[in-house]
């Protein structure tokens, strides 16, 4: 098992640590209803050390990345991110990413800690047809620290003297010096709320922790488990790999057709975007149910004739909202919110209904 530069830490504060993407990681500390809450309406910190970062650089970086994923990296310039997918030809979902253009020729990307190394052999199986461009694994070197929340800036400004990285607009970044080490600053969060992520050497990790924990104290932050983090996505609909998207699943049955883009020219998966776009048969949508039962991942969903239309892709207890909620991929037709739908939670159909995504509406990031 791998552990992140921050994995001491977390046992000395006593987090339950579970498995996952072949880490050792924080689920929880105080818990994850307490953790959530700190990130709604105050601040909290995440070590997402476990994600895969690779480096891809030439002069034909920016081409190849064009053709490997599905959105138009044409419209990034350089300090700008941009969620992205890539496609098996047949369009079902390699991973979801972020490319980063730090220079026309210079690309940094965050994929999914469990398809890192998937990933990486996938995108080396292409890299060779557009010759000088290079792939490099950086995972084992870097971590990454997300601060969220709607006291975030006021951490940041206490730590970060003379940085008012307050300026970033969304899926911006910027570099900068920080006790010795340069770090990247970016607004790129999986919350929904105000907040940065941070990536730096794993040497530094332990101090920058450190600090924006002391600085956050007067403001409420707490560390934020991996549990928190899946129910404040969920409350905003994102999508999690192995959930709501895998390879099984087309990109434009699963609200990600804004991702995908035809028009730019040819990139992996184009075809089948194409085919499915005619007439896409299933959707992603919102559901909750009456009641306080908790639907889970593959439970079935069905409609009022007691017919099956779908399964449940992610499902929780809502800690904003205080009801079940959750995603499923369901037929086209009973996509619609408003409609009632039935949710089989062992054995049992459980009355619910469809709900548009967010479920949360938060301030404007």
């Amino acid at each position: 098992m791998k552990k992140t530069a921050l994995y001491s830490w977390h046992e000395q504060a006593g987090a339950k640590i579970i498995d996952f993407g072949g880490y050792l990681m924080p689920v929880q500390y105080s818990g994850i209803i307490a953790e959530h809450k700190a990130v709604r309406e105050a601040a909290g910190l995440f070590d997402v050390s476990h994600m895969g970062n690779f480096s891809i650089t030439g002069a034909r970086a920016g081409e190849f990345l064009q053709y490997l994923t599905t959105n138009d990296l044409s419209k990034v310039s350089d300090g700008e991110a941009q969620y992205n997918l890539m496609l098996y030809t047949d369009g079902g979902i390699v991973d979801d990413l972020i490319i980063y253009r730090i220079g026309a020729e210079n690309f940094f990307l965050i994929v999914n800690a469990g398809n890192a190394e998937k990933d990486y052999a996938w995108i080396e199986e292409h890299i060779g047809a557009f010759e000088g461009v290079r792939l490099e694994d950086l995972t084992g070197t870097l971590s990454l620290i997300a601060l969220q929340g709607p006291r975030s800036w006021q951490v940041l400004r206490k730590v970060f003297k003379g940085h008012d990285l307050a300026l970033l607009h969304s899926f911006q970044f910027r570099k900068i010096s920080w006790n010795g080490s340069e770090i990247m600053v970016a607004r790129t969060g999986y919350t929904g709320e105000q907040g940065v992520e941070i990536c730096l050497p794993n040497e530094a990790a332990q101090a920058l922790w450190s600090a924006l924990m002391a600085a956050g104290e007067e403001f409420g932050i707490m560390p934020v488990g991996l549990g928190a983090r899946d129910t404040l996505r969920l409350e905003m609909g994102y999508s999690l790999y192995g959930h709501e998207i895998d390879s099984t699943v087309n990109p434009l049955e699963a609200r990600l057709k804004w991702v995908v883009k035809p028009a730019k020219g040819p990139f992996i998966g184009r075809e089948a975007c194409l085919q499915v776009e005619l007439a896409p048969r299933r959707s992603v949508t919102g559901f909750s149910i009456d009641g306080r039962a908790l639907a889970r991942q593959h439970f079935r969903i069905f409609n009022s004739d007691r017919q099956e239309i779908g399964t449940v892709c992610s499902g929780t207890l809502s800690p904003t909202l205080q009801e079940p909620i959750g995603t499923c991929s369901i037929l086209k037709e009973y996509s619609r919110p408003g409609t009632h739908i039935f949710v089989e939670i062992r054995g049992t159909l459980h009355p619910g209904v469809v709900r548009p995504l967010p479920f949360v509406q938060r301030p404007a990031l």
